[in-house]
């Protein structure tokens, strides 16, 4: 402590006319080191200190207390700033000793947390109502010296302040039944230093939201209230990771940011795998295509209180198999605005209008390709002709509205949608004219967004997972264009290459496609347009429990063709 003395000198609080002058300014810390460092701040100690500084006038008004904060802010950021060791390298250029020290970041927010916790407040306040104002500042300034500082920016100070704030505001007792407040009081500070807005806070600011006082408090208990602040906040890390991972910009930085951000989302499907499901789409919808690990470890999350049938099951028909599922009736929790896109283009009428009348001479089929265009300066910085959000927003709702009607016409005694395949698909011919229309008038690209679309949600057992399977499935069957099959073949072989976990209802849907001897899968010439394709089918098929049959005659454990 002895290189943090010099500068914690003097015994008096300054009054309210001078607390923001360059010379009274370390005089605020003087008593209160003496207090850390002799007293080891006791509570009584603290409470007297708080005392003082509200008697002084230095804690009356919002506007005193901001200026209060950011100059005490200031104060120890440049002490913390001025502790590190600059040496010269091998060709005398500088190098960066990374020696900080602490100090006073420590002594400055137990500060903070002793005037939290003993500012007195008026009748029907809280405590924690300073929180928030505390937080402000602490942002503000964050963002003018990163906005100054530019790439001599260091977040190492603010990092330790947070993680200060954090570990003892979740342990201190005043606080017991309102640590909720305190964590969506963090989010909302996250949210507003998110990786777009400061680019050297990025690393700092993944380790602070992935933190063990901050992420699992957020997401555990709560009735769930936690859930929407920790999906904006991993939106704000995939939207900042998009135009790196969408060019594959991955220089030395953004590669570890990414695989920090691969590591979080392993920790939310390992101990929050509900949260992912429910979030799937809002998620995936700020993932670039190109992400395809990440994204299926997203769509991999089933409940954990569900165990999952084996997808390779010898000698059992698919129909069977899911028919025997409970949960393949159930439609999934979905948390996320599914038609929020559909709203922002205004088009969320005609899709509803459609498919209640299906009403033919409709203009709607034949203006929807023109209205999932970008306006080409749109599309020249999304790097894409297509609004991708409004192609899964229209799949997503299409499909969920096709379900509520199928349900609908279920027959009665209990019996399931599931085991009314041969019709089902076929009785909502509203939802099947729209997806028909988008894998015939679409180009390359758009039948590539569009399946990706259908295919985010196969997913774990549910009703979602059933229709959509049956969606592309019939797609595959009732192409008359090869490279449409070809098309439908990549989205799910892409995303069955990479490396584990793959989702349940893409591992089901494929073993469909190369099992059954409707699809004649194994007679489409691109399987066997080269020989590195062939082996890389009938490795993956052989992984997915799917041999290549010498002769279709052959084939056992296939779906009736009754199915559909």
């Amino acid at each position: 402590m002895g290189r943090a003395t010099g500068w914690l000198t003097g015994s008096a609080l300054p009054t309210v006319r001078n607390i923001a002058t360059s010379q009274t300014r370390p005089v605020l810390f003087a008593e209160w080191y003496r207090i850390c460092e002799l007293a080891g701040a006791d509570d009584a100690a603290c409470a007297h200190y708080v005392l003082q500084l509200q008697q002084s006038g230095l804690l009356k008004g919002d506007d005193l207390l901001d200026r209060f904060f950011r100059c005490l802010t200031e104060l120890s950021v440049s002490h913390c700033l001025s502790s590190e060791v600059i040496s010269s390298g091998p060709l005398k250029s500088p190098q960066r000793v990374q020696s900080l020290a602490f100090l006073a970041i420590d002594i400055y927010s137990k500060l903070v947390l002793s005037i939290i916790k003993f500012f007195p407040v008026d009748q029907g306040s809280s405590k924690l109502s300073l929180l928030p104002k505390v937080l402000a500042v602490t942002v503000r300034f964050i963002q003018k010296d990163a906005e100054e500082r530019k790439a001599s920016f260091n977040p190492r100070p603010y990092f330790r302040l947070f993680i200060n704030w954090l570990m003892d505001l979740g342990s201190m007792e005043v606080f017991e039944g309102a640590n909720f407040q305190v964590l969506t009081a963090f989010a909302k500070a996250f949210h507003a230093l998110q990786p777009l807005k400061i680019l050297g806070f990025s690393f700092a600011w993944l380790e602070l939201v992935s933190h063990r006082s901050f992420m699992p408090k957020l997401l555990a208990g709560n009735a769930q209230k936690g859930w929407p602040y920790m999906q904006r906040l991993l939106v704000d890390l995939f939207q900042f990771l998009e135009s790196f991972l969408r060019n594959a910009e991955l220089a030395e930085p953004v590669h570890f940011l990414y695989k920090g951000t691969l590591r979080v989302l392993l920790v939310l499907l390992h101990d929050y795998p509900e949260f992912l499901c429910h979030y799937h789409f809002s998620l995936c919808n700020v993932i670039p295509l190109s992400c395809i690990q990440m994204r299926n470890i997203i769509l991999s999350a089933f409940p954990r209180n569900m165990r999952l049938p084996d997808p390779s099951t010898p000698n059992l028909k698919f129909s069977h198999r899911i028919d025997l599922l409970a949960e393949i009736s159930q439609s999934p929790h979905i948390l996320s605005e599914v038609d929020v896109a559909l709203k922002a283009k205004q088009i969320k009428g005609d899709v509803d209008e459609y498919l209640q009348t299906r009403q033919q001479g409709s203009s709607f089929l034949t203006e929807l390709k023109q209205k999932l265009l970008l306006p080409p300066n749109d599309a020249a910085l999304a790097g894409t002709r297509y609004n991708v959000p409004l192609i899964n927003s229209l799949v997503l709702y299409v499909g969920m509205q096709a379900i509520q009607q199928l349900q609908a016409r279920t027959p009665p005694h209990g019996q399931s949608m599931a085991s009314c395949v041969p019709l089902a698909v076929f009785l909502v011919g509203a939802a099947l004219d729209i997806f028909q229309t988008l894998i015939m008038d679409l180009d390359t690209e758009g039948h590539y967004l569009f399946l990706n679309a259908v295919t985010n949600q196969l997913r774990y057992p549910n009703n979602h997972t059933h229709y959509f399977s049956l969606i592309l499935l019939y797609l595959f069957a009732d192409s008359n264009q090869e490279i449409i099959q070809e098309q439908i073949t990549r989205v799910l072989l892409e995303r069955l290459i990479v490396n584990r976990p793959h989702p349940w209802g893409l591992l089901i849907a494929f073993i469909e496609l190369i099992k059954n001897p409707r699809y004649n899968f194994w007679s489409q010439s691109f399987t066997r347009c080269a020989p590195e394709i062939e082996k890389l089918f009938e490795s993956v098929s052989r992984s997915c429990g799917g041999l290549k049959p010498v002769d279709e005659s052959m084939v056992s454990g296939g779906i009736s063709n009754d199915m559909h």
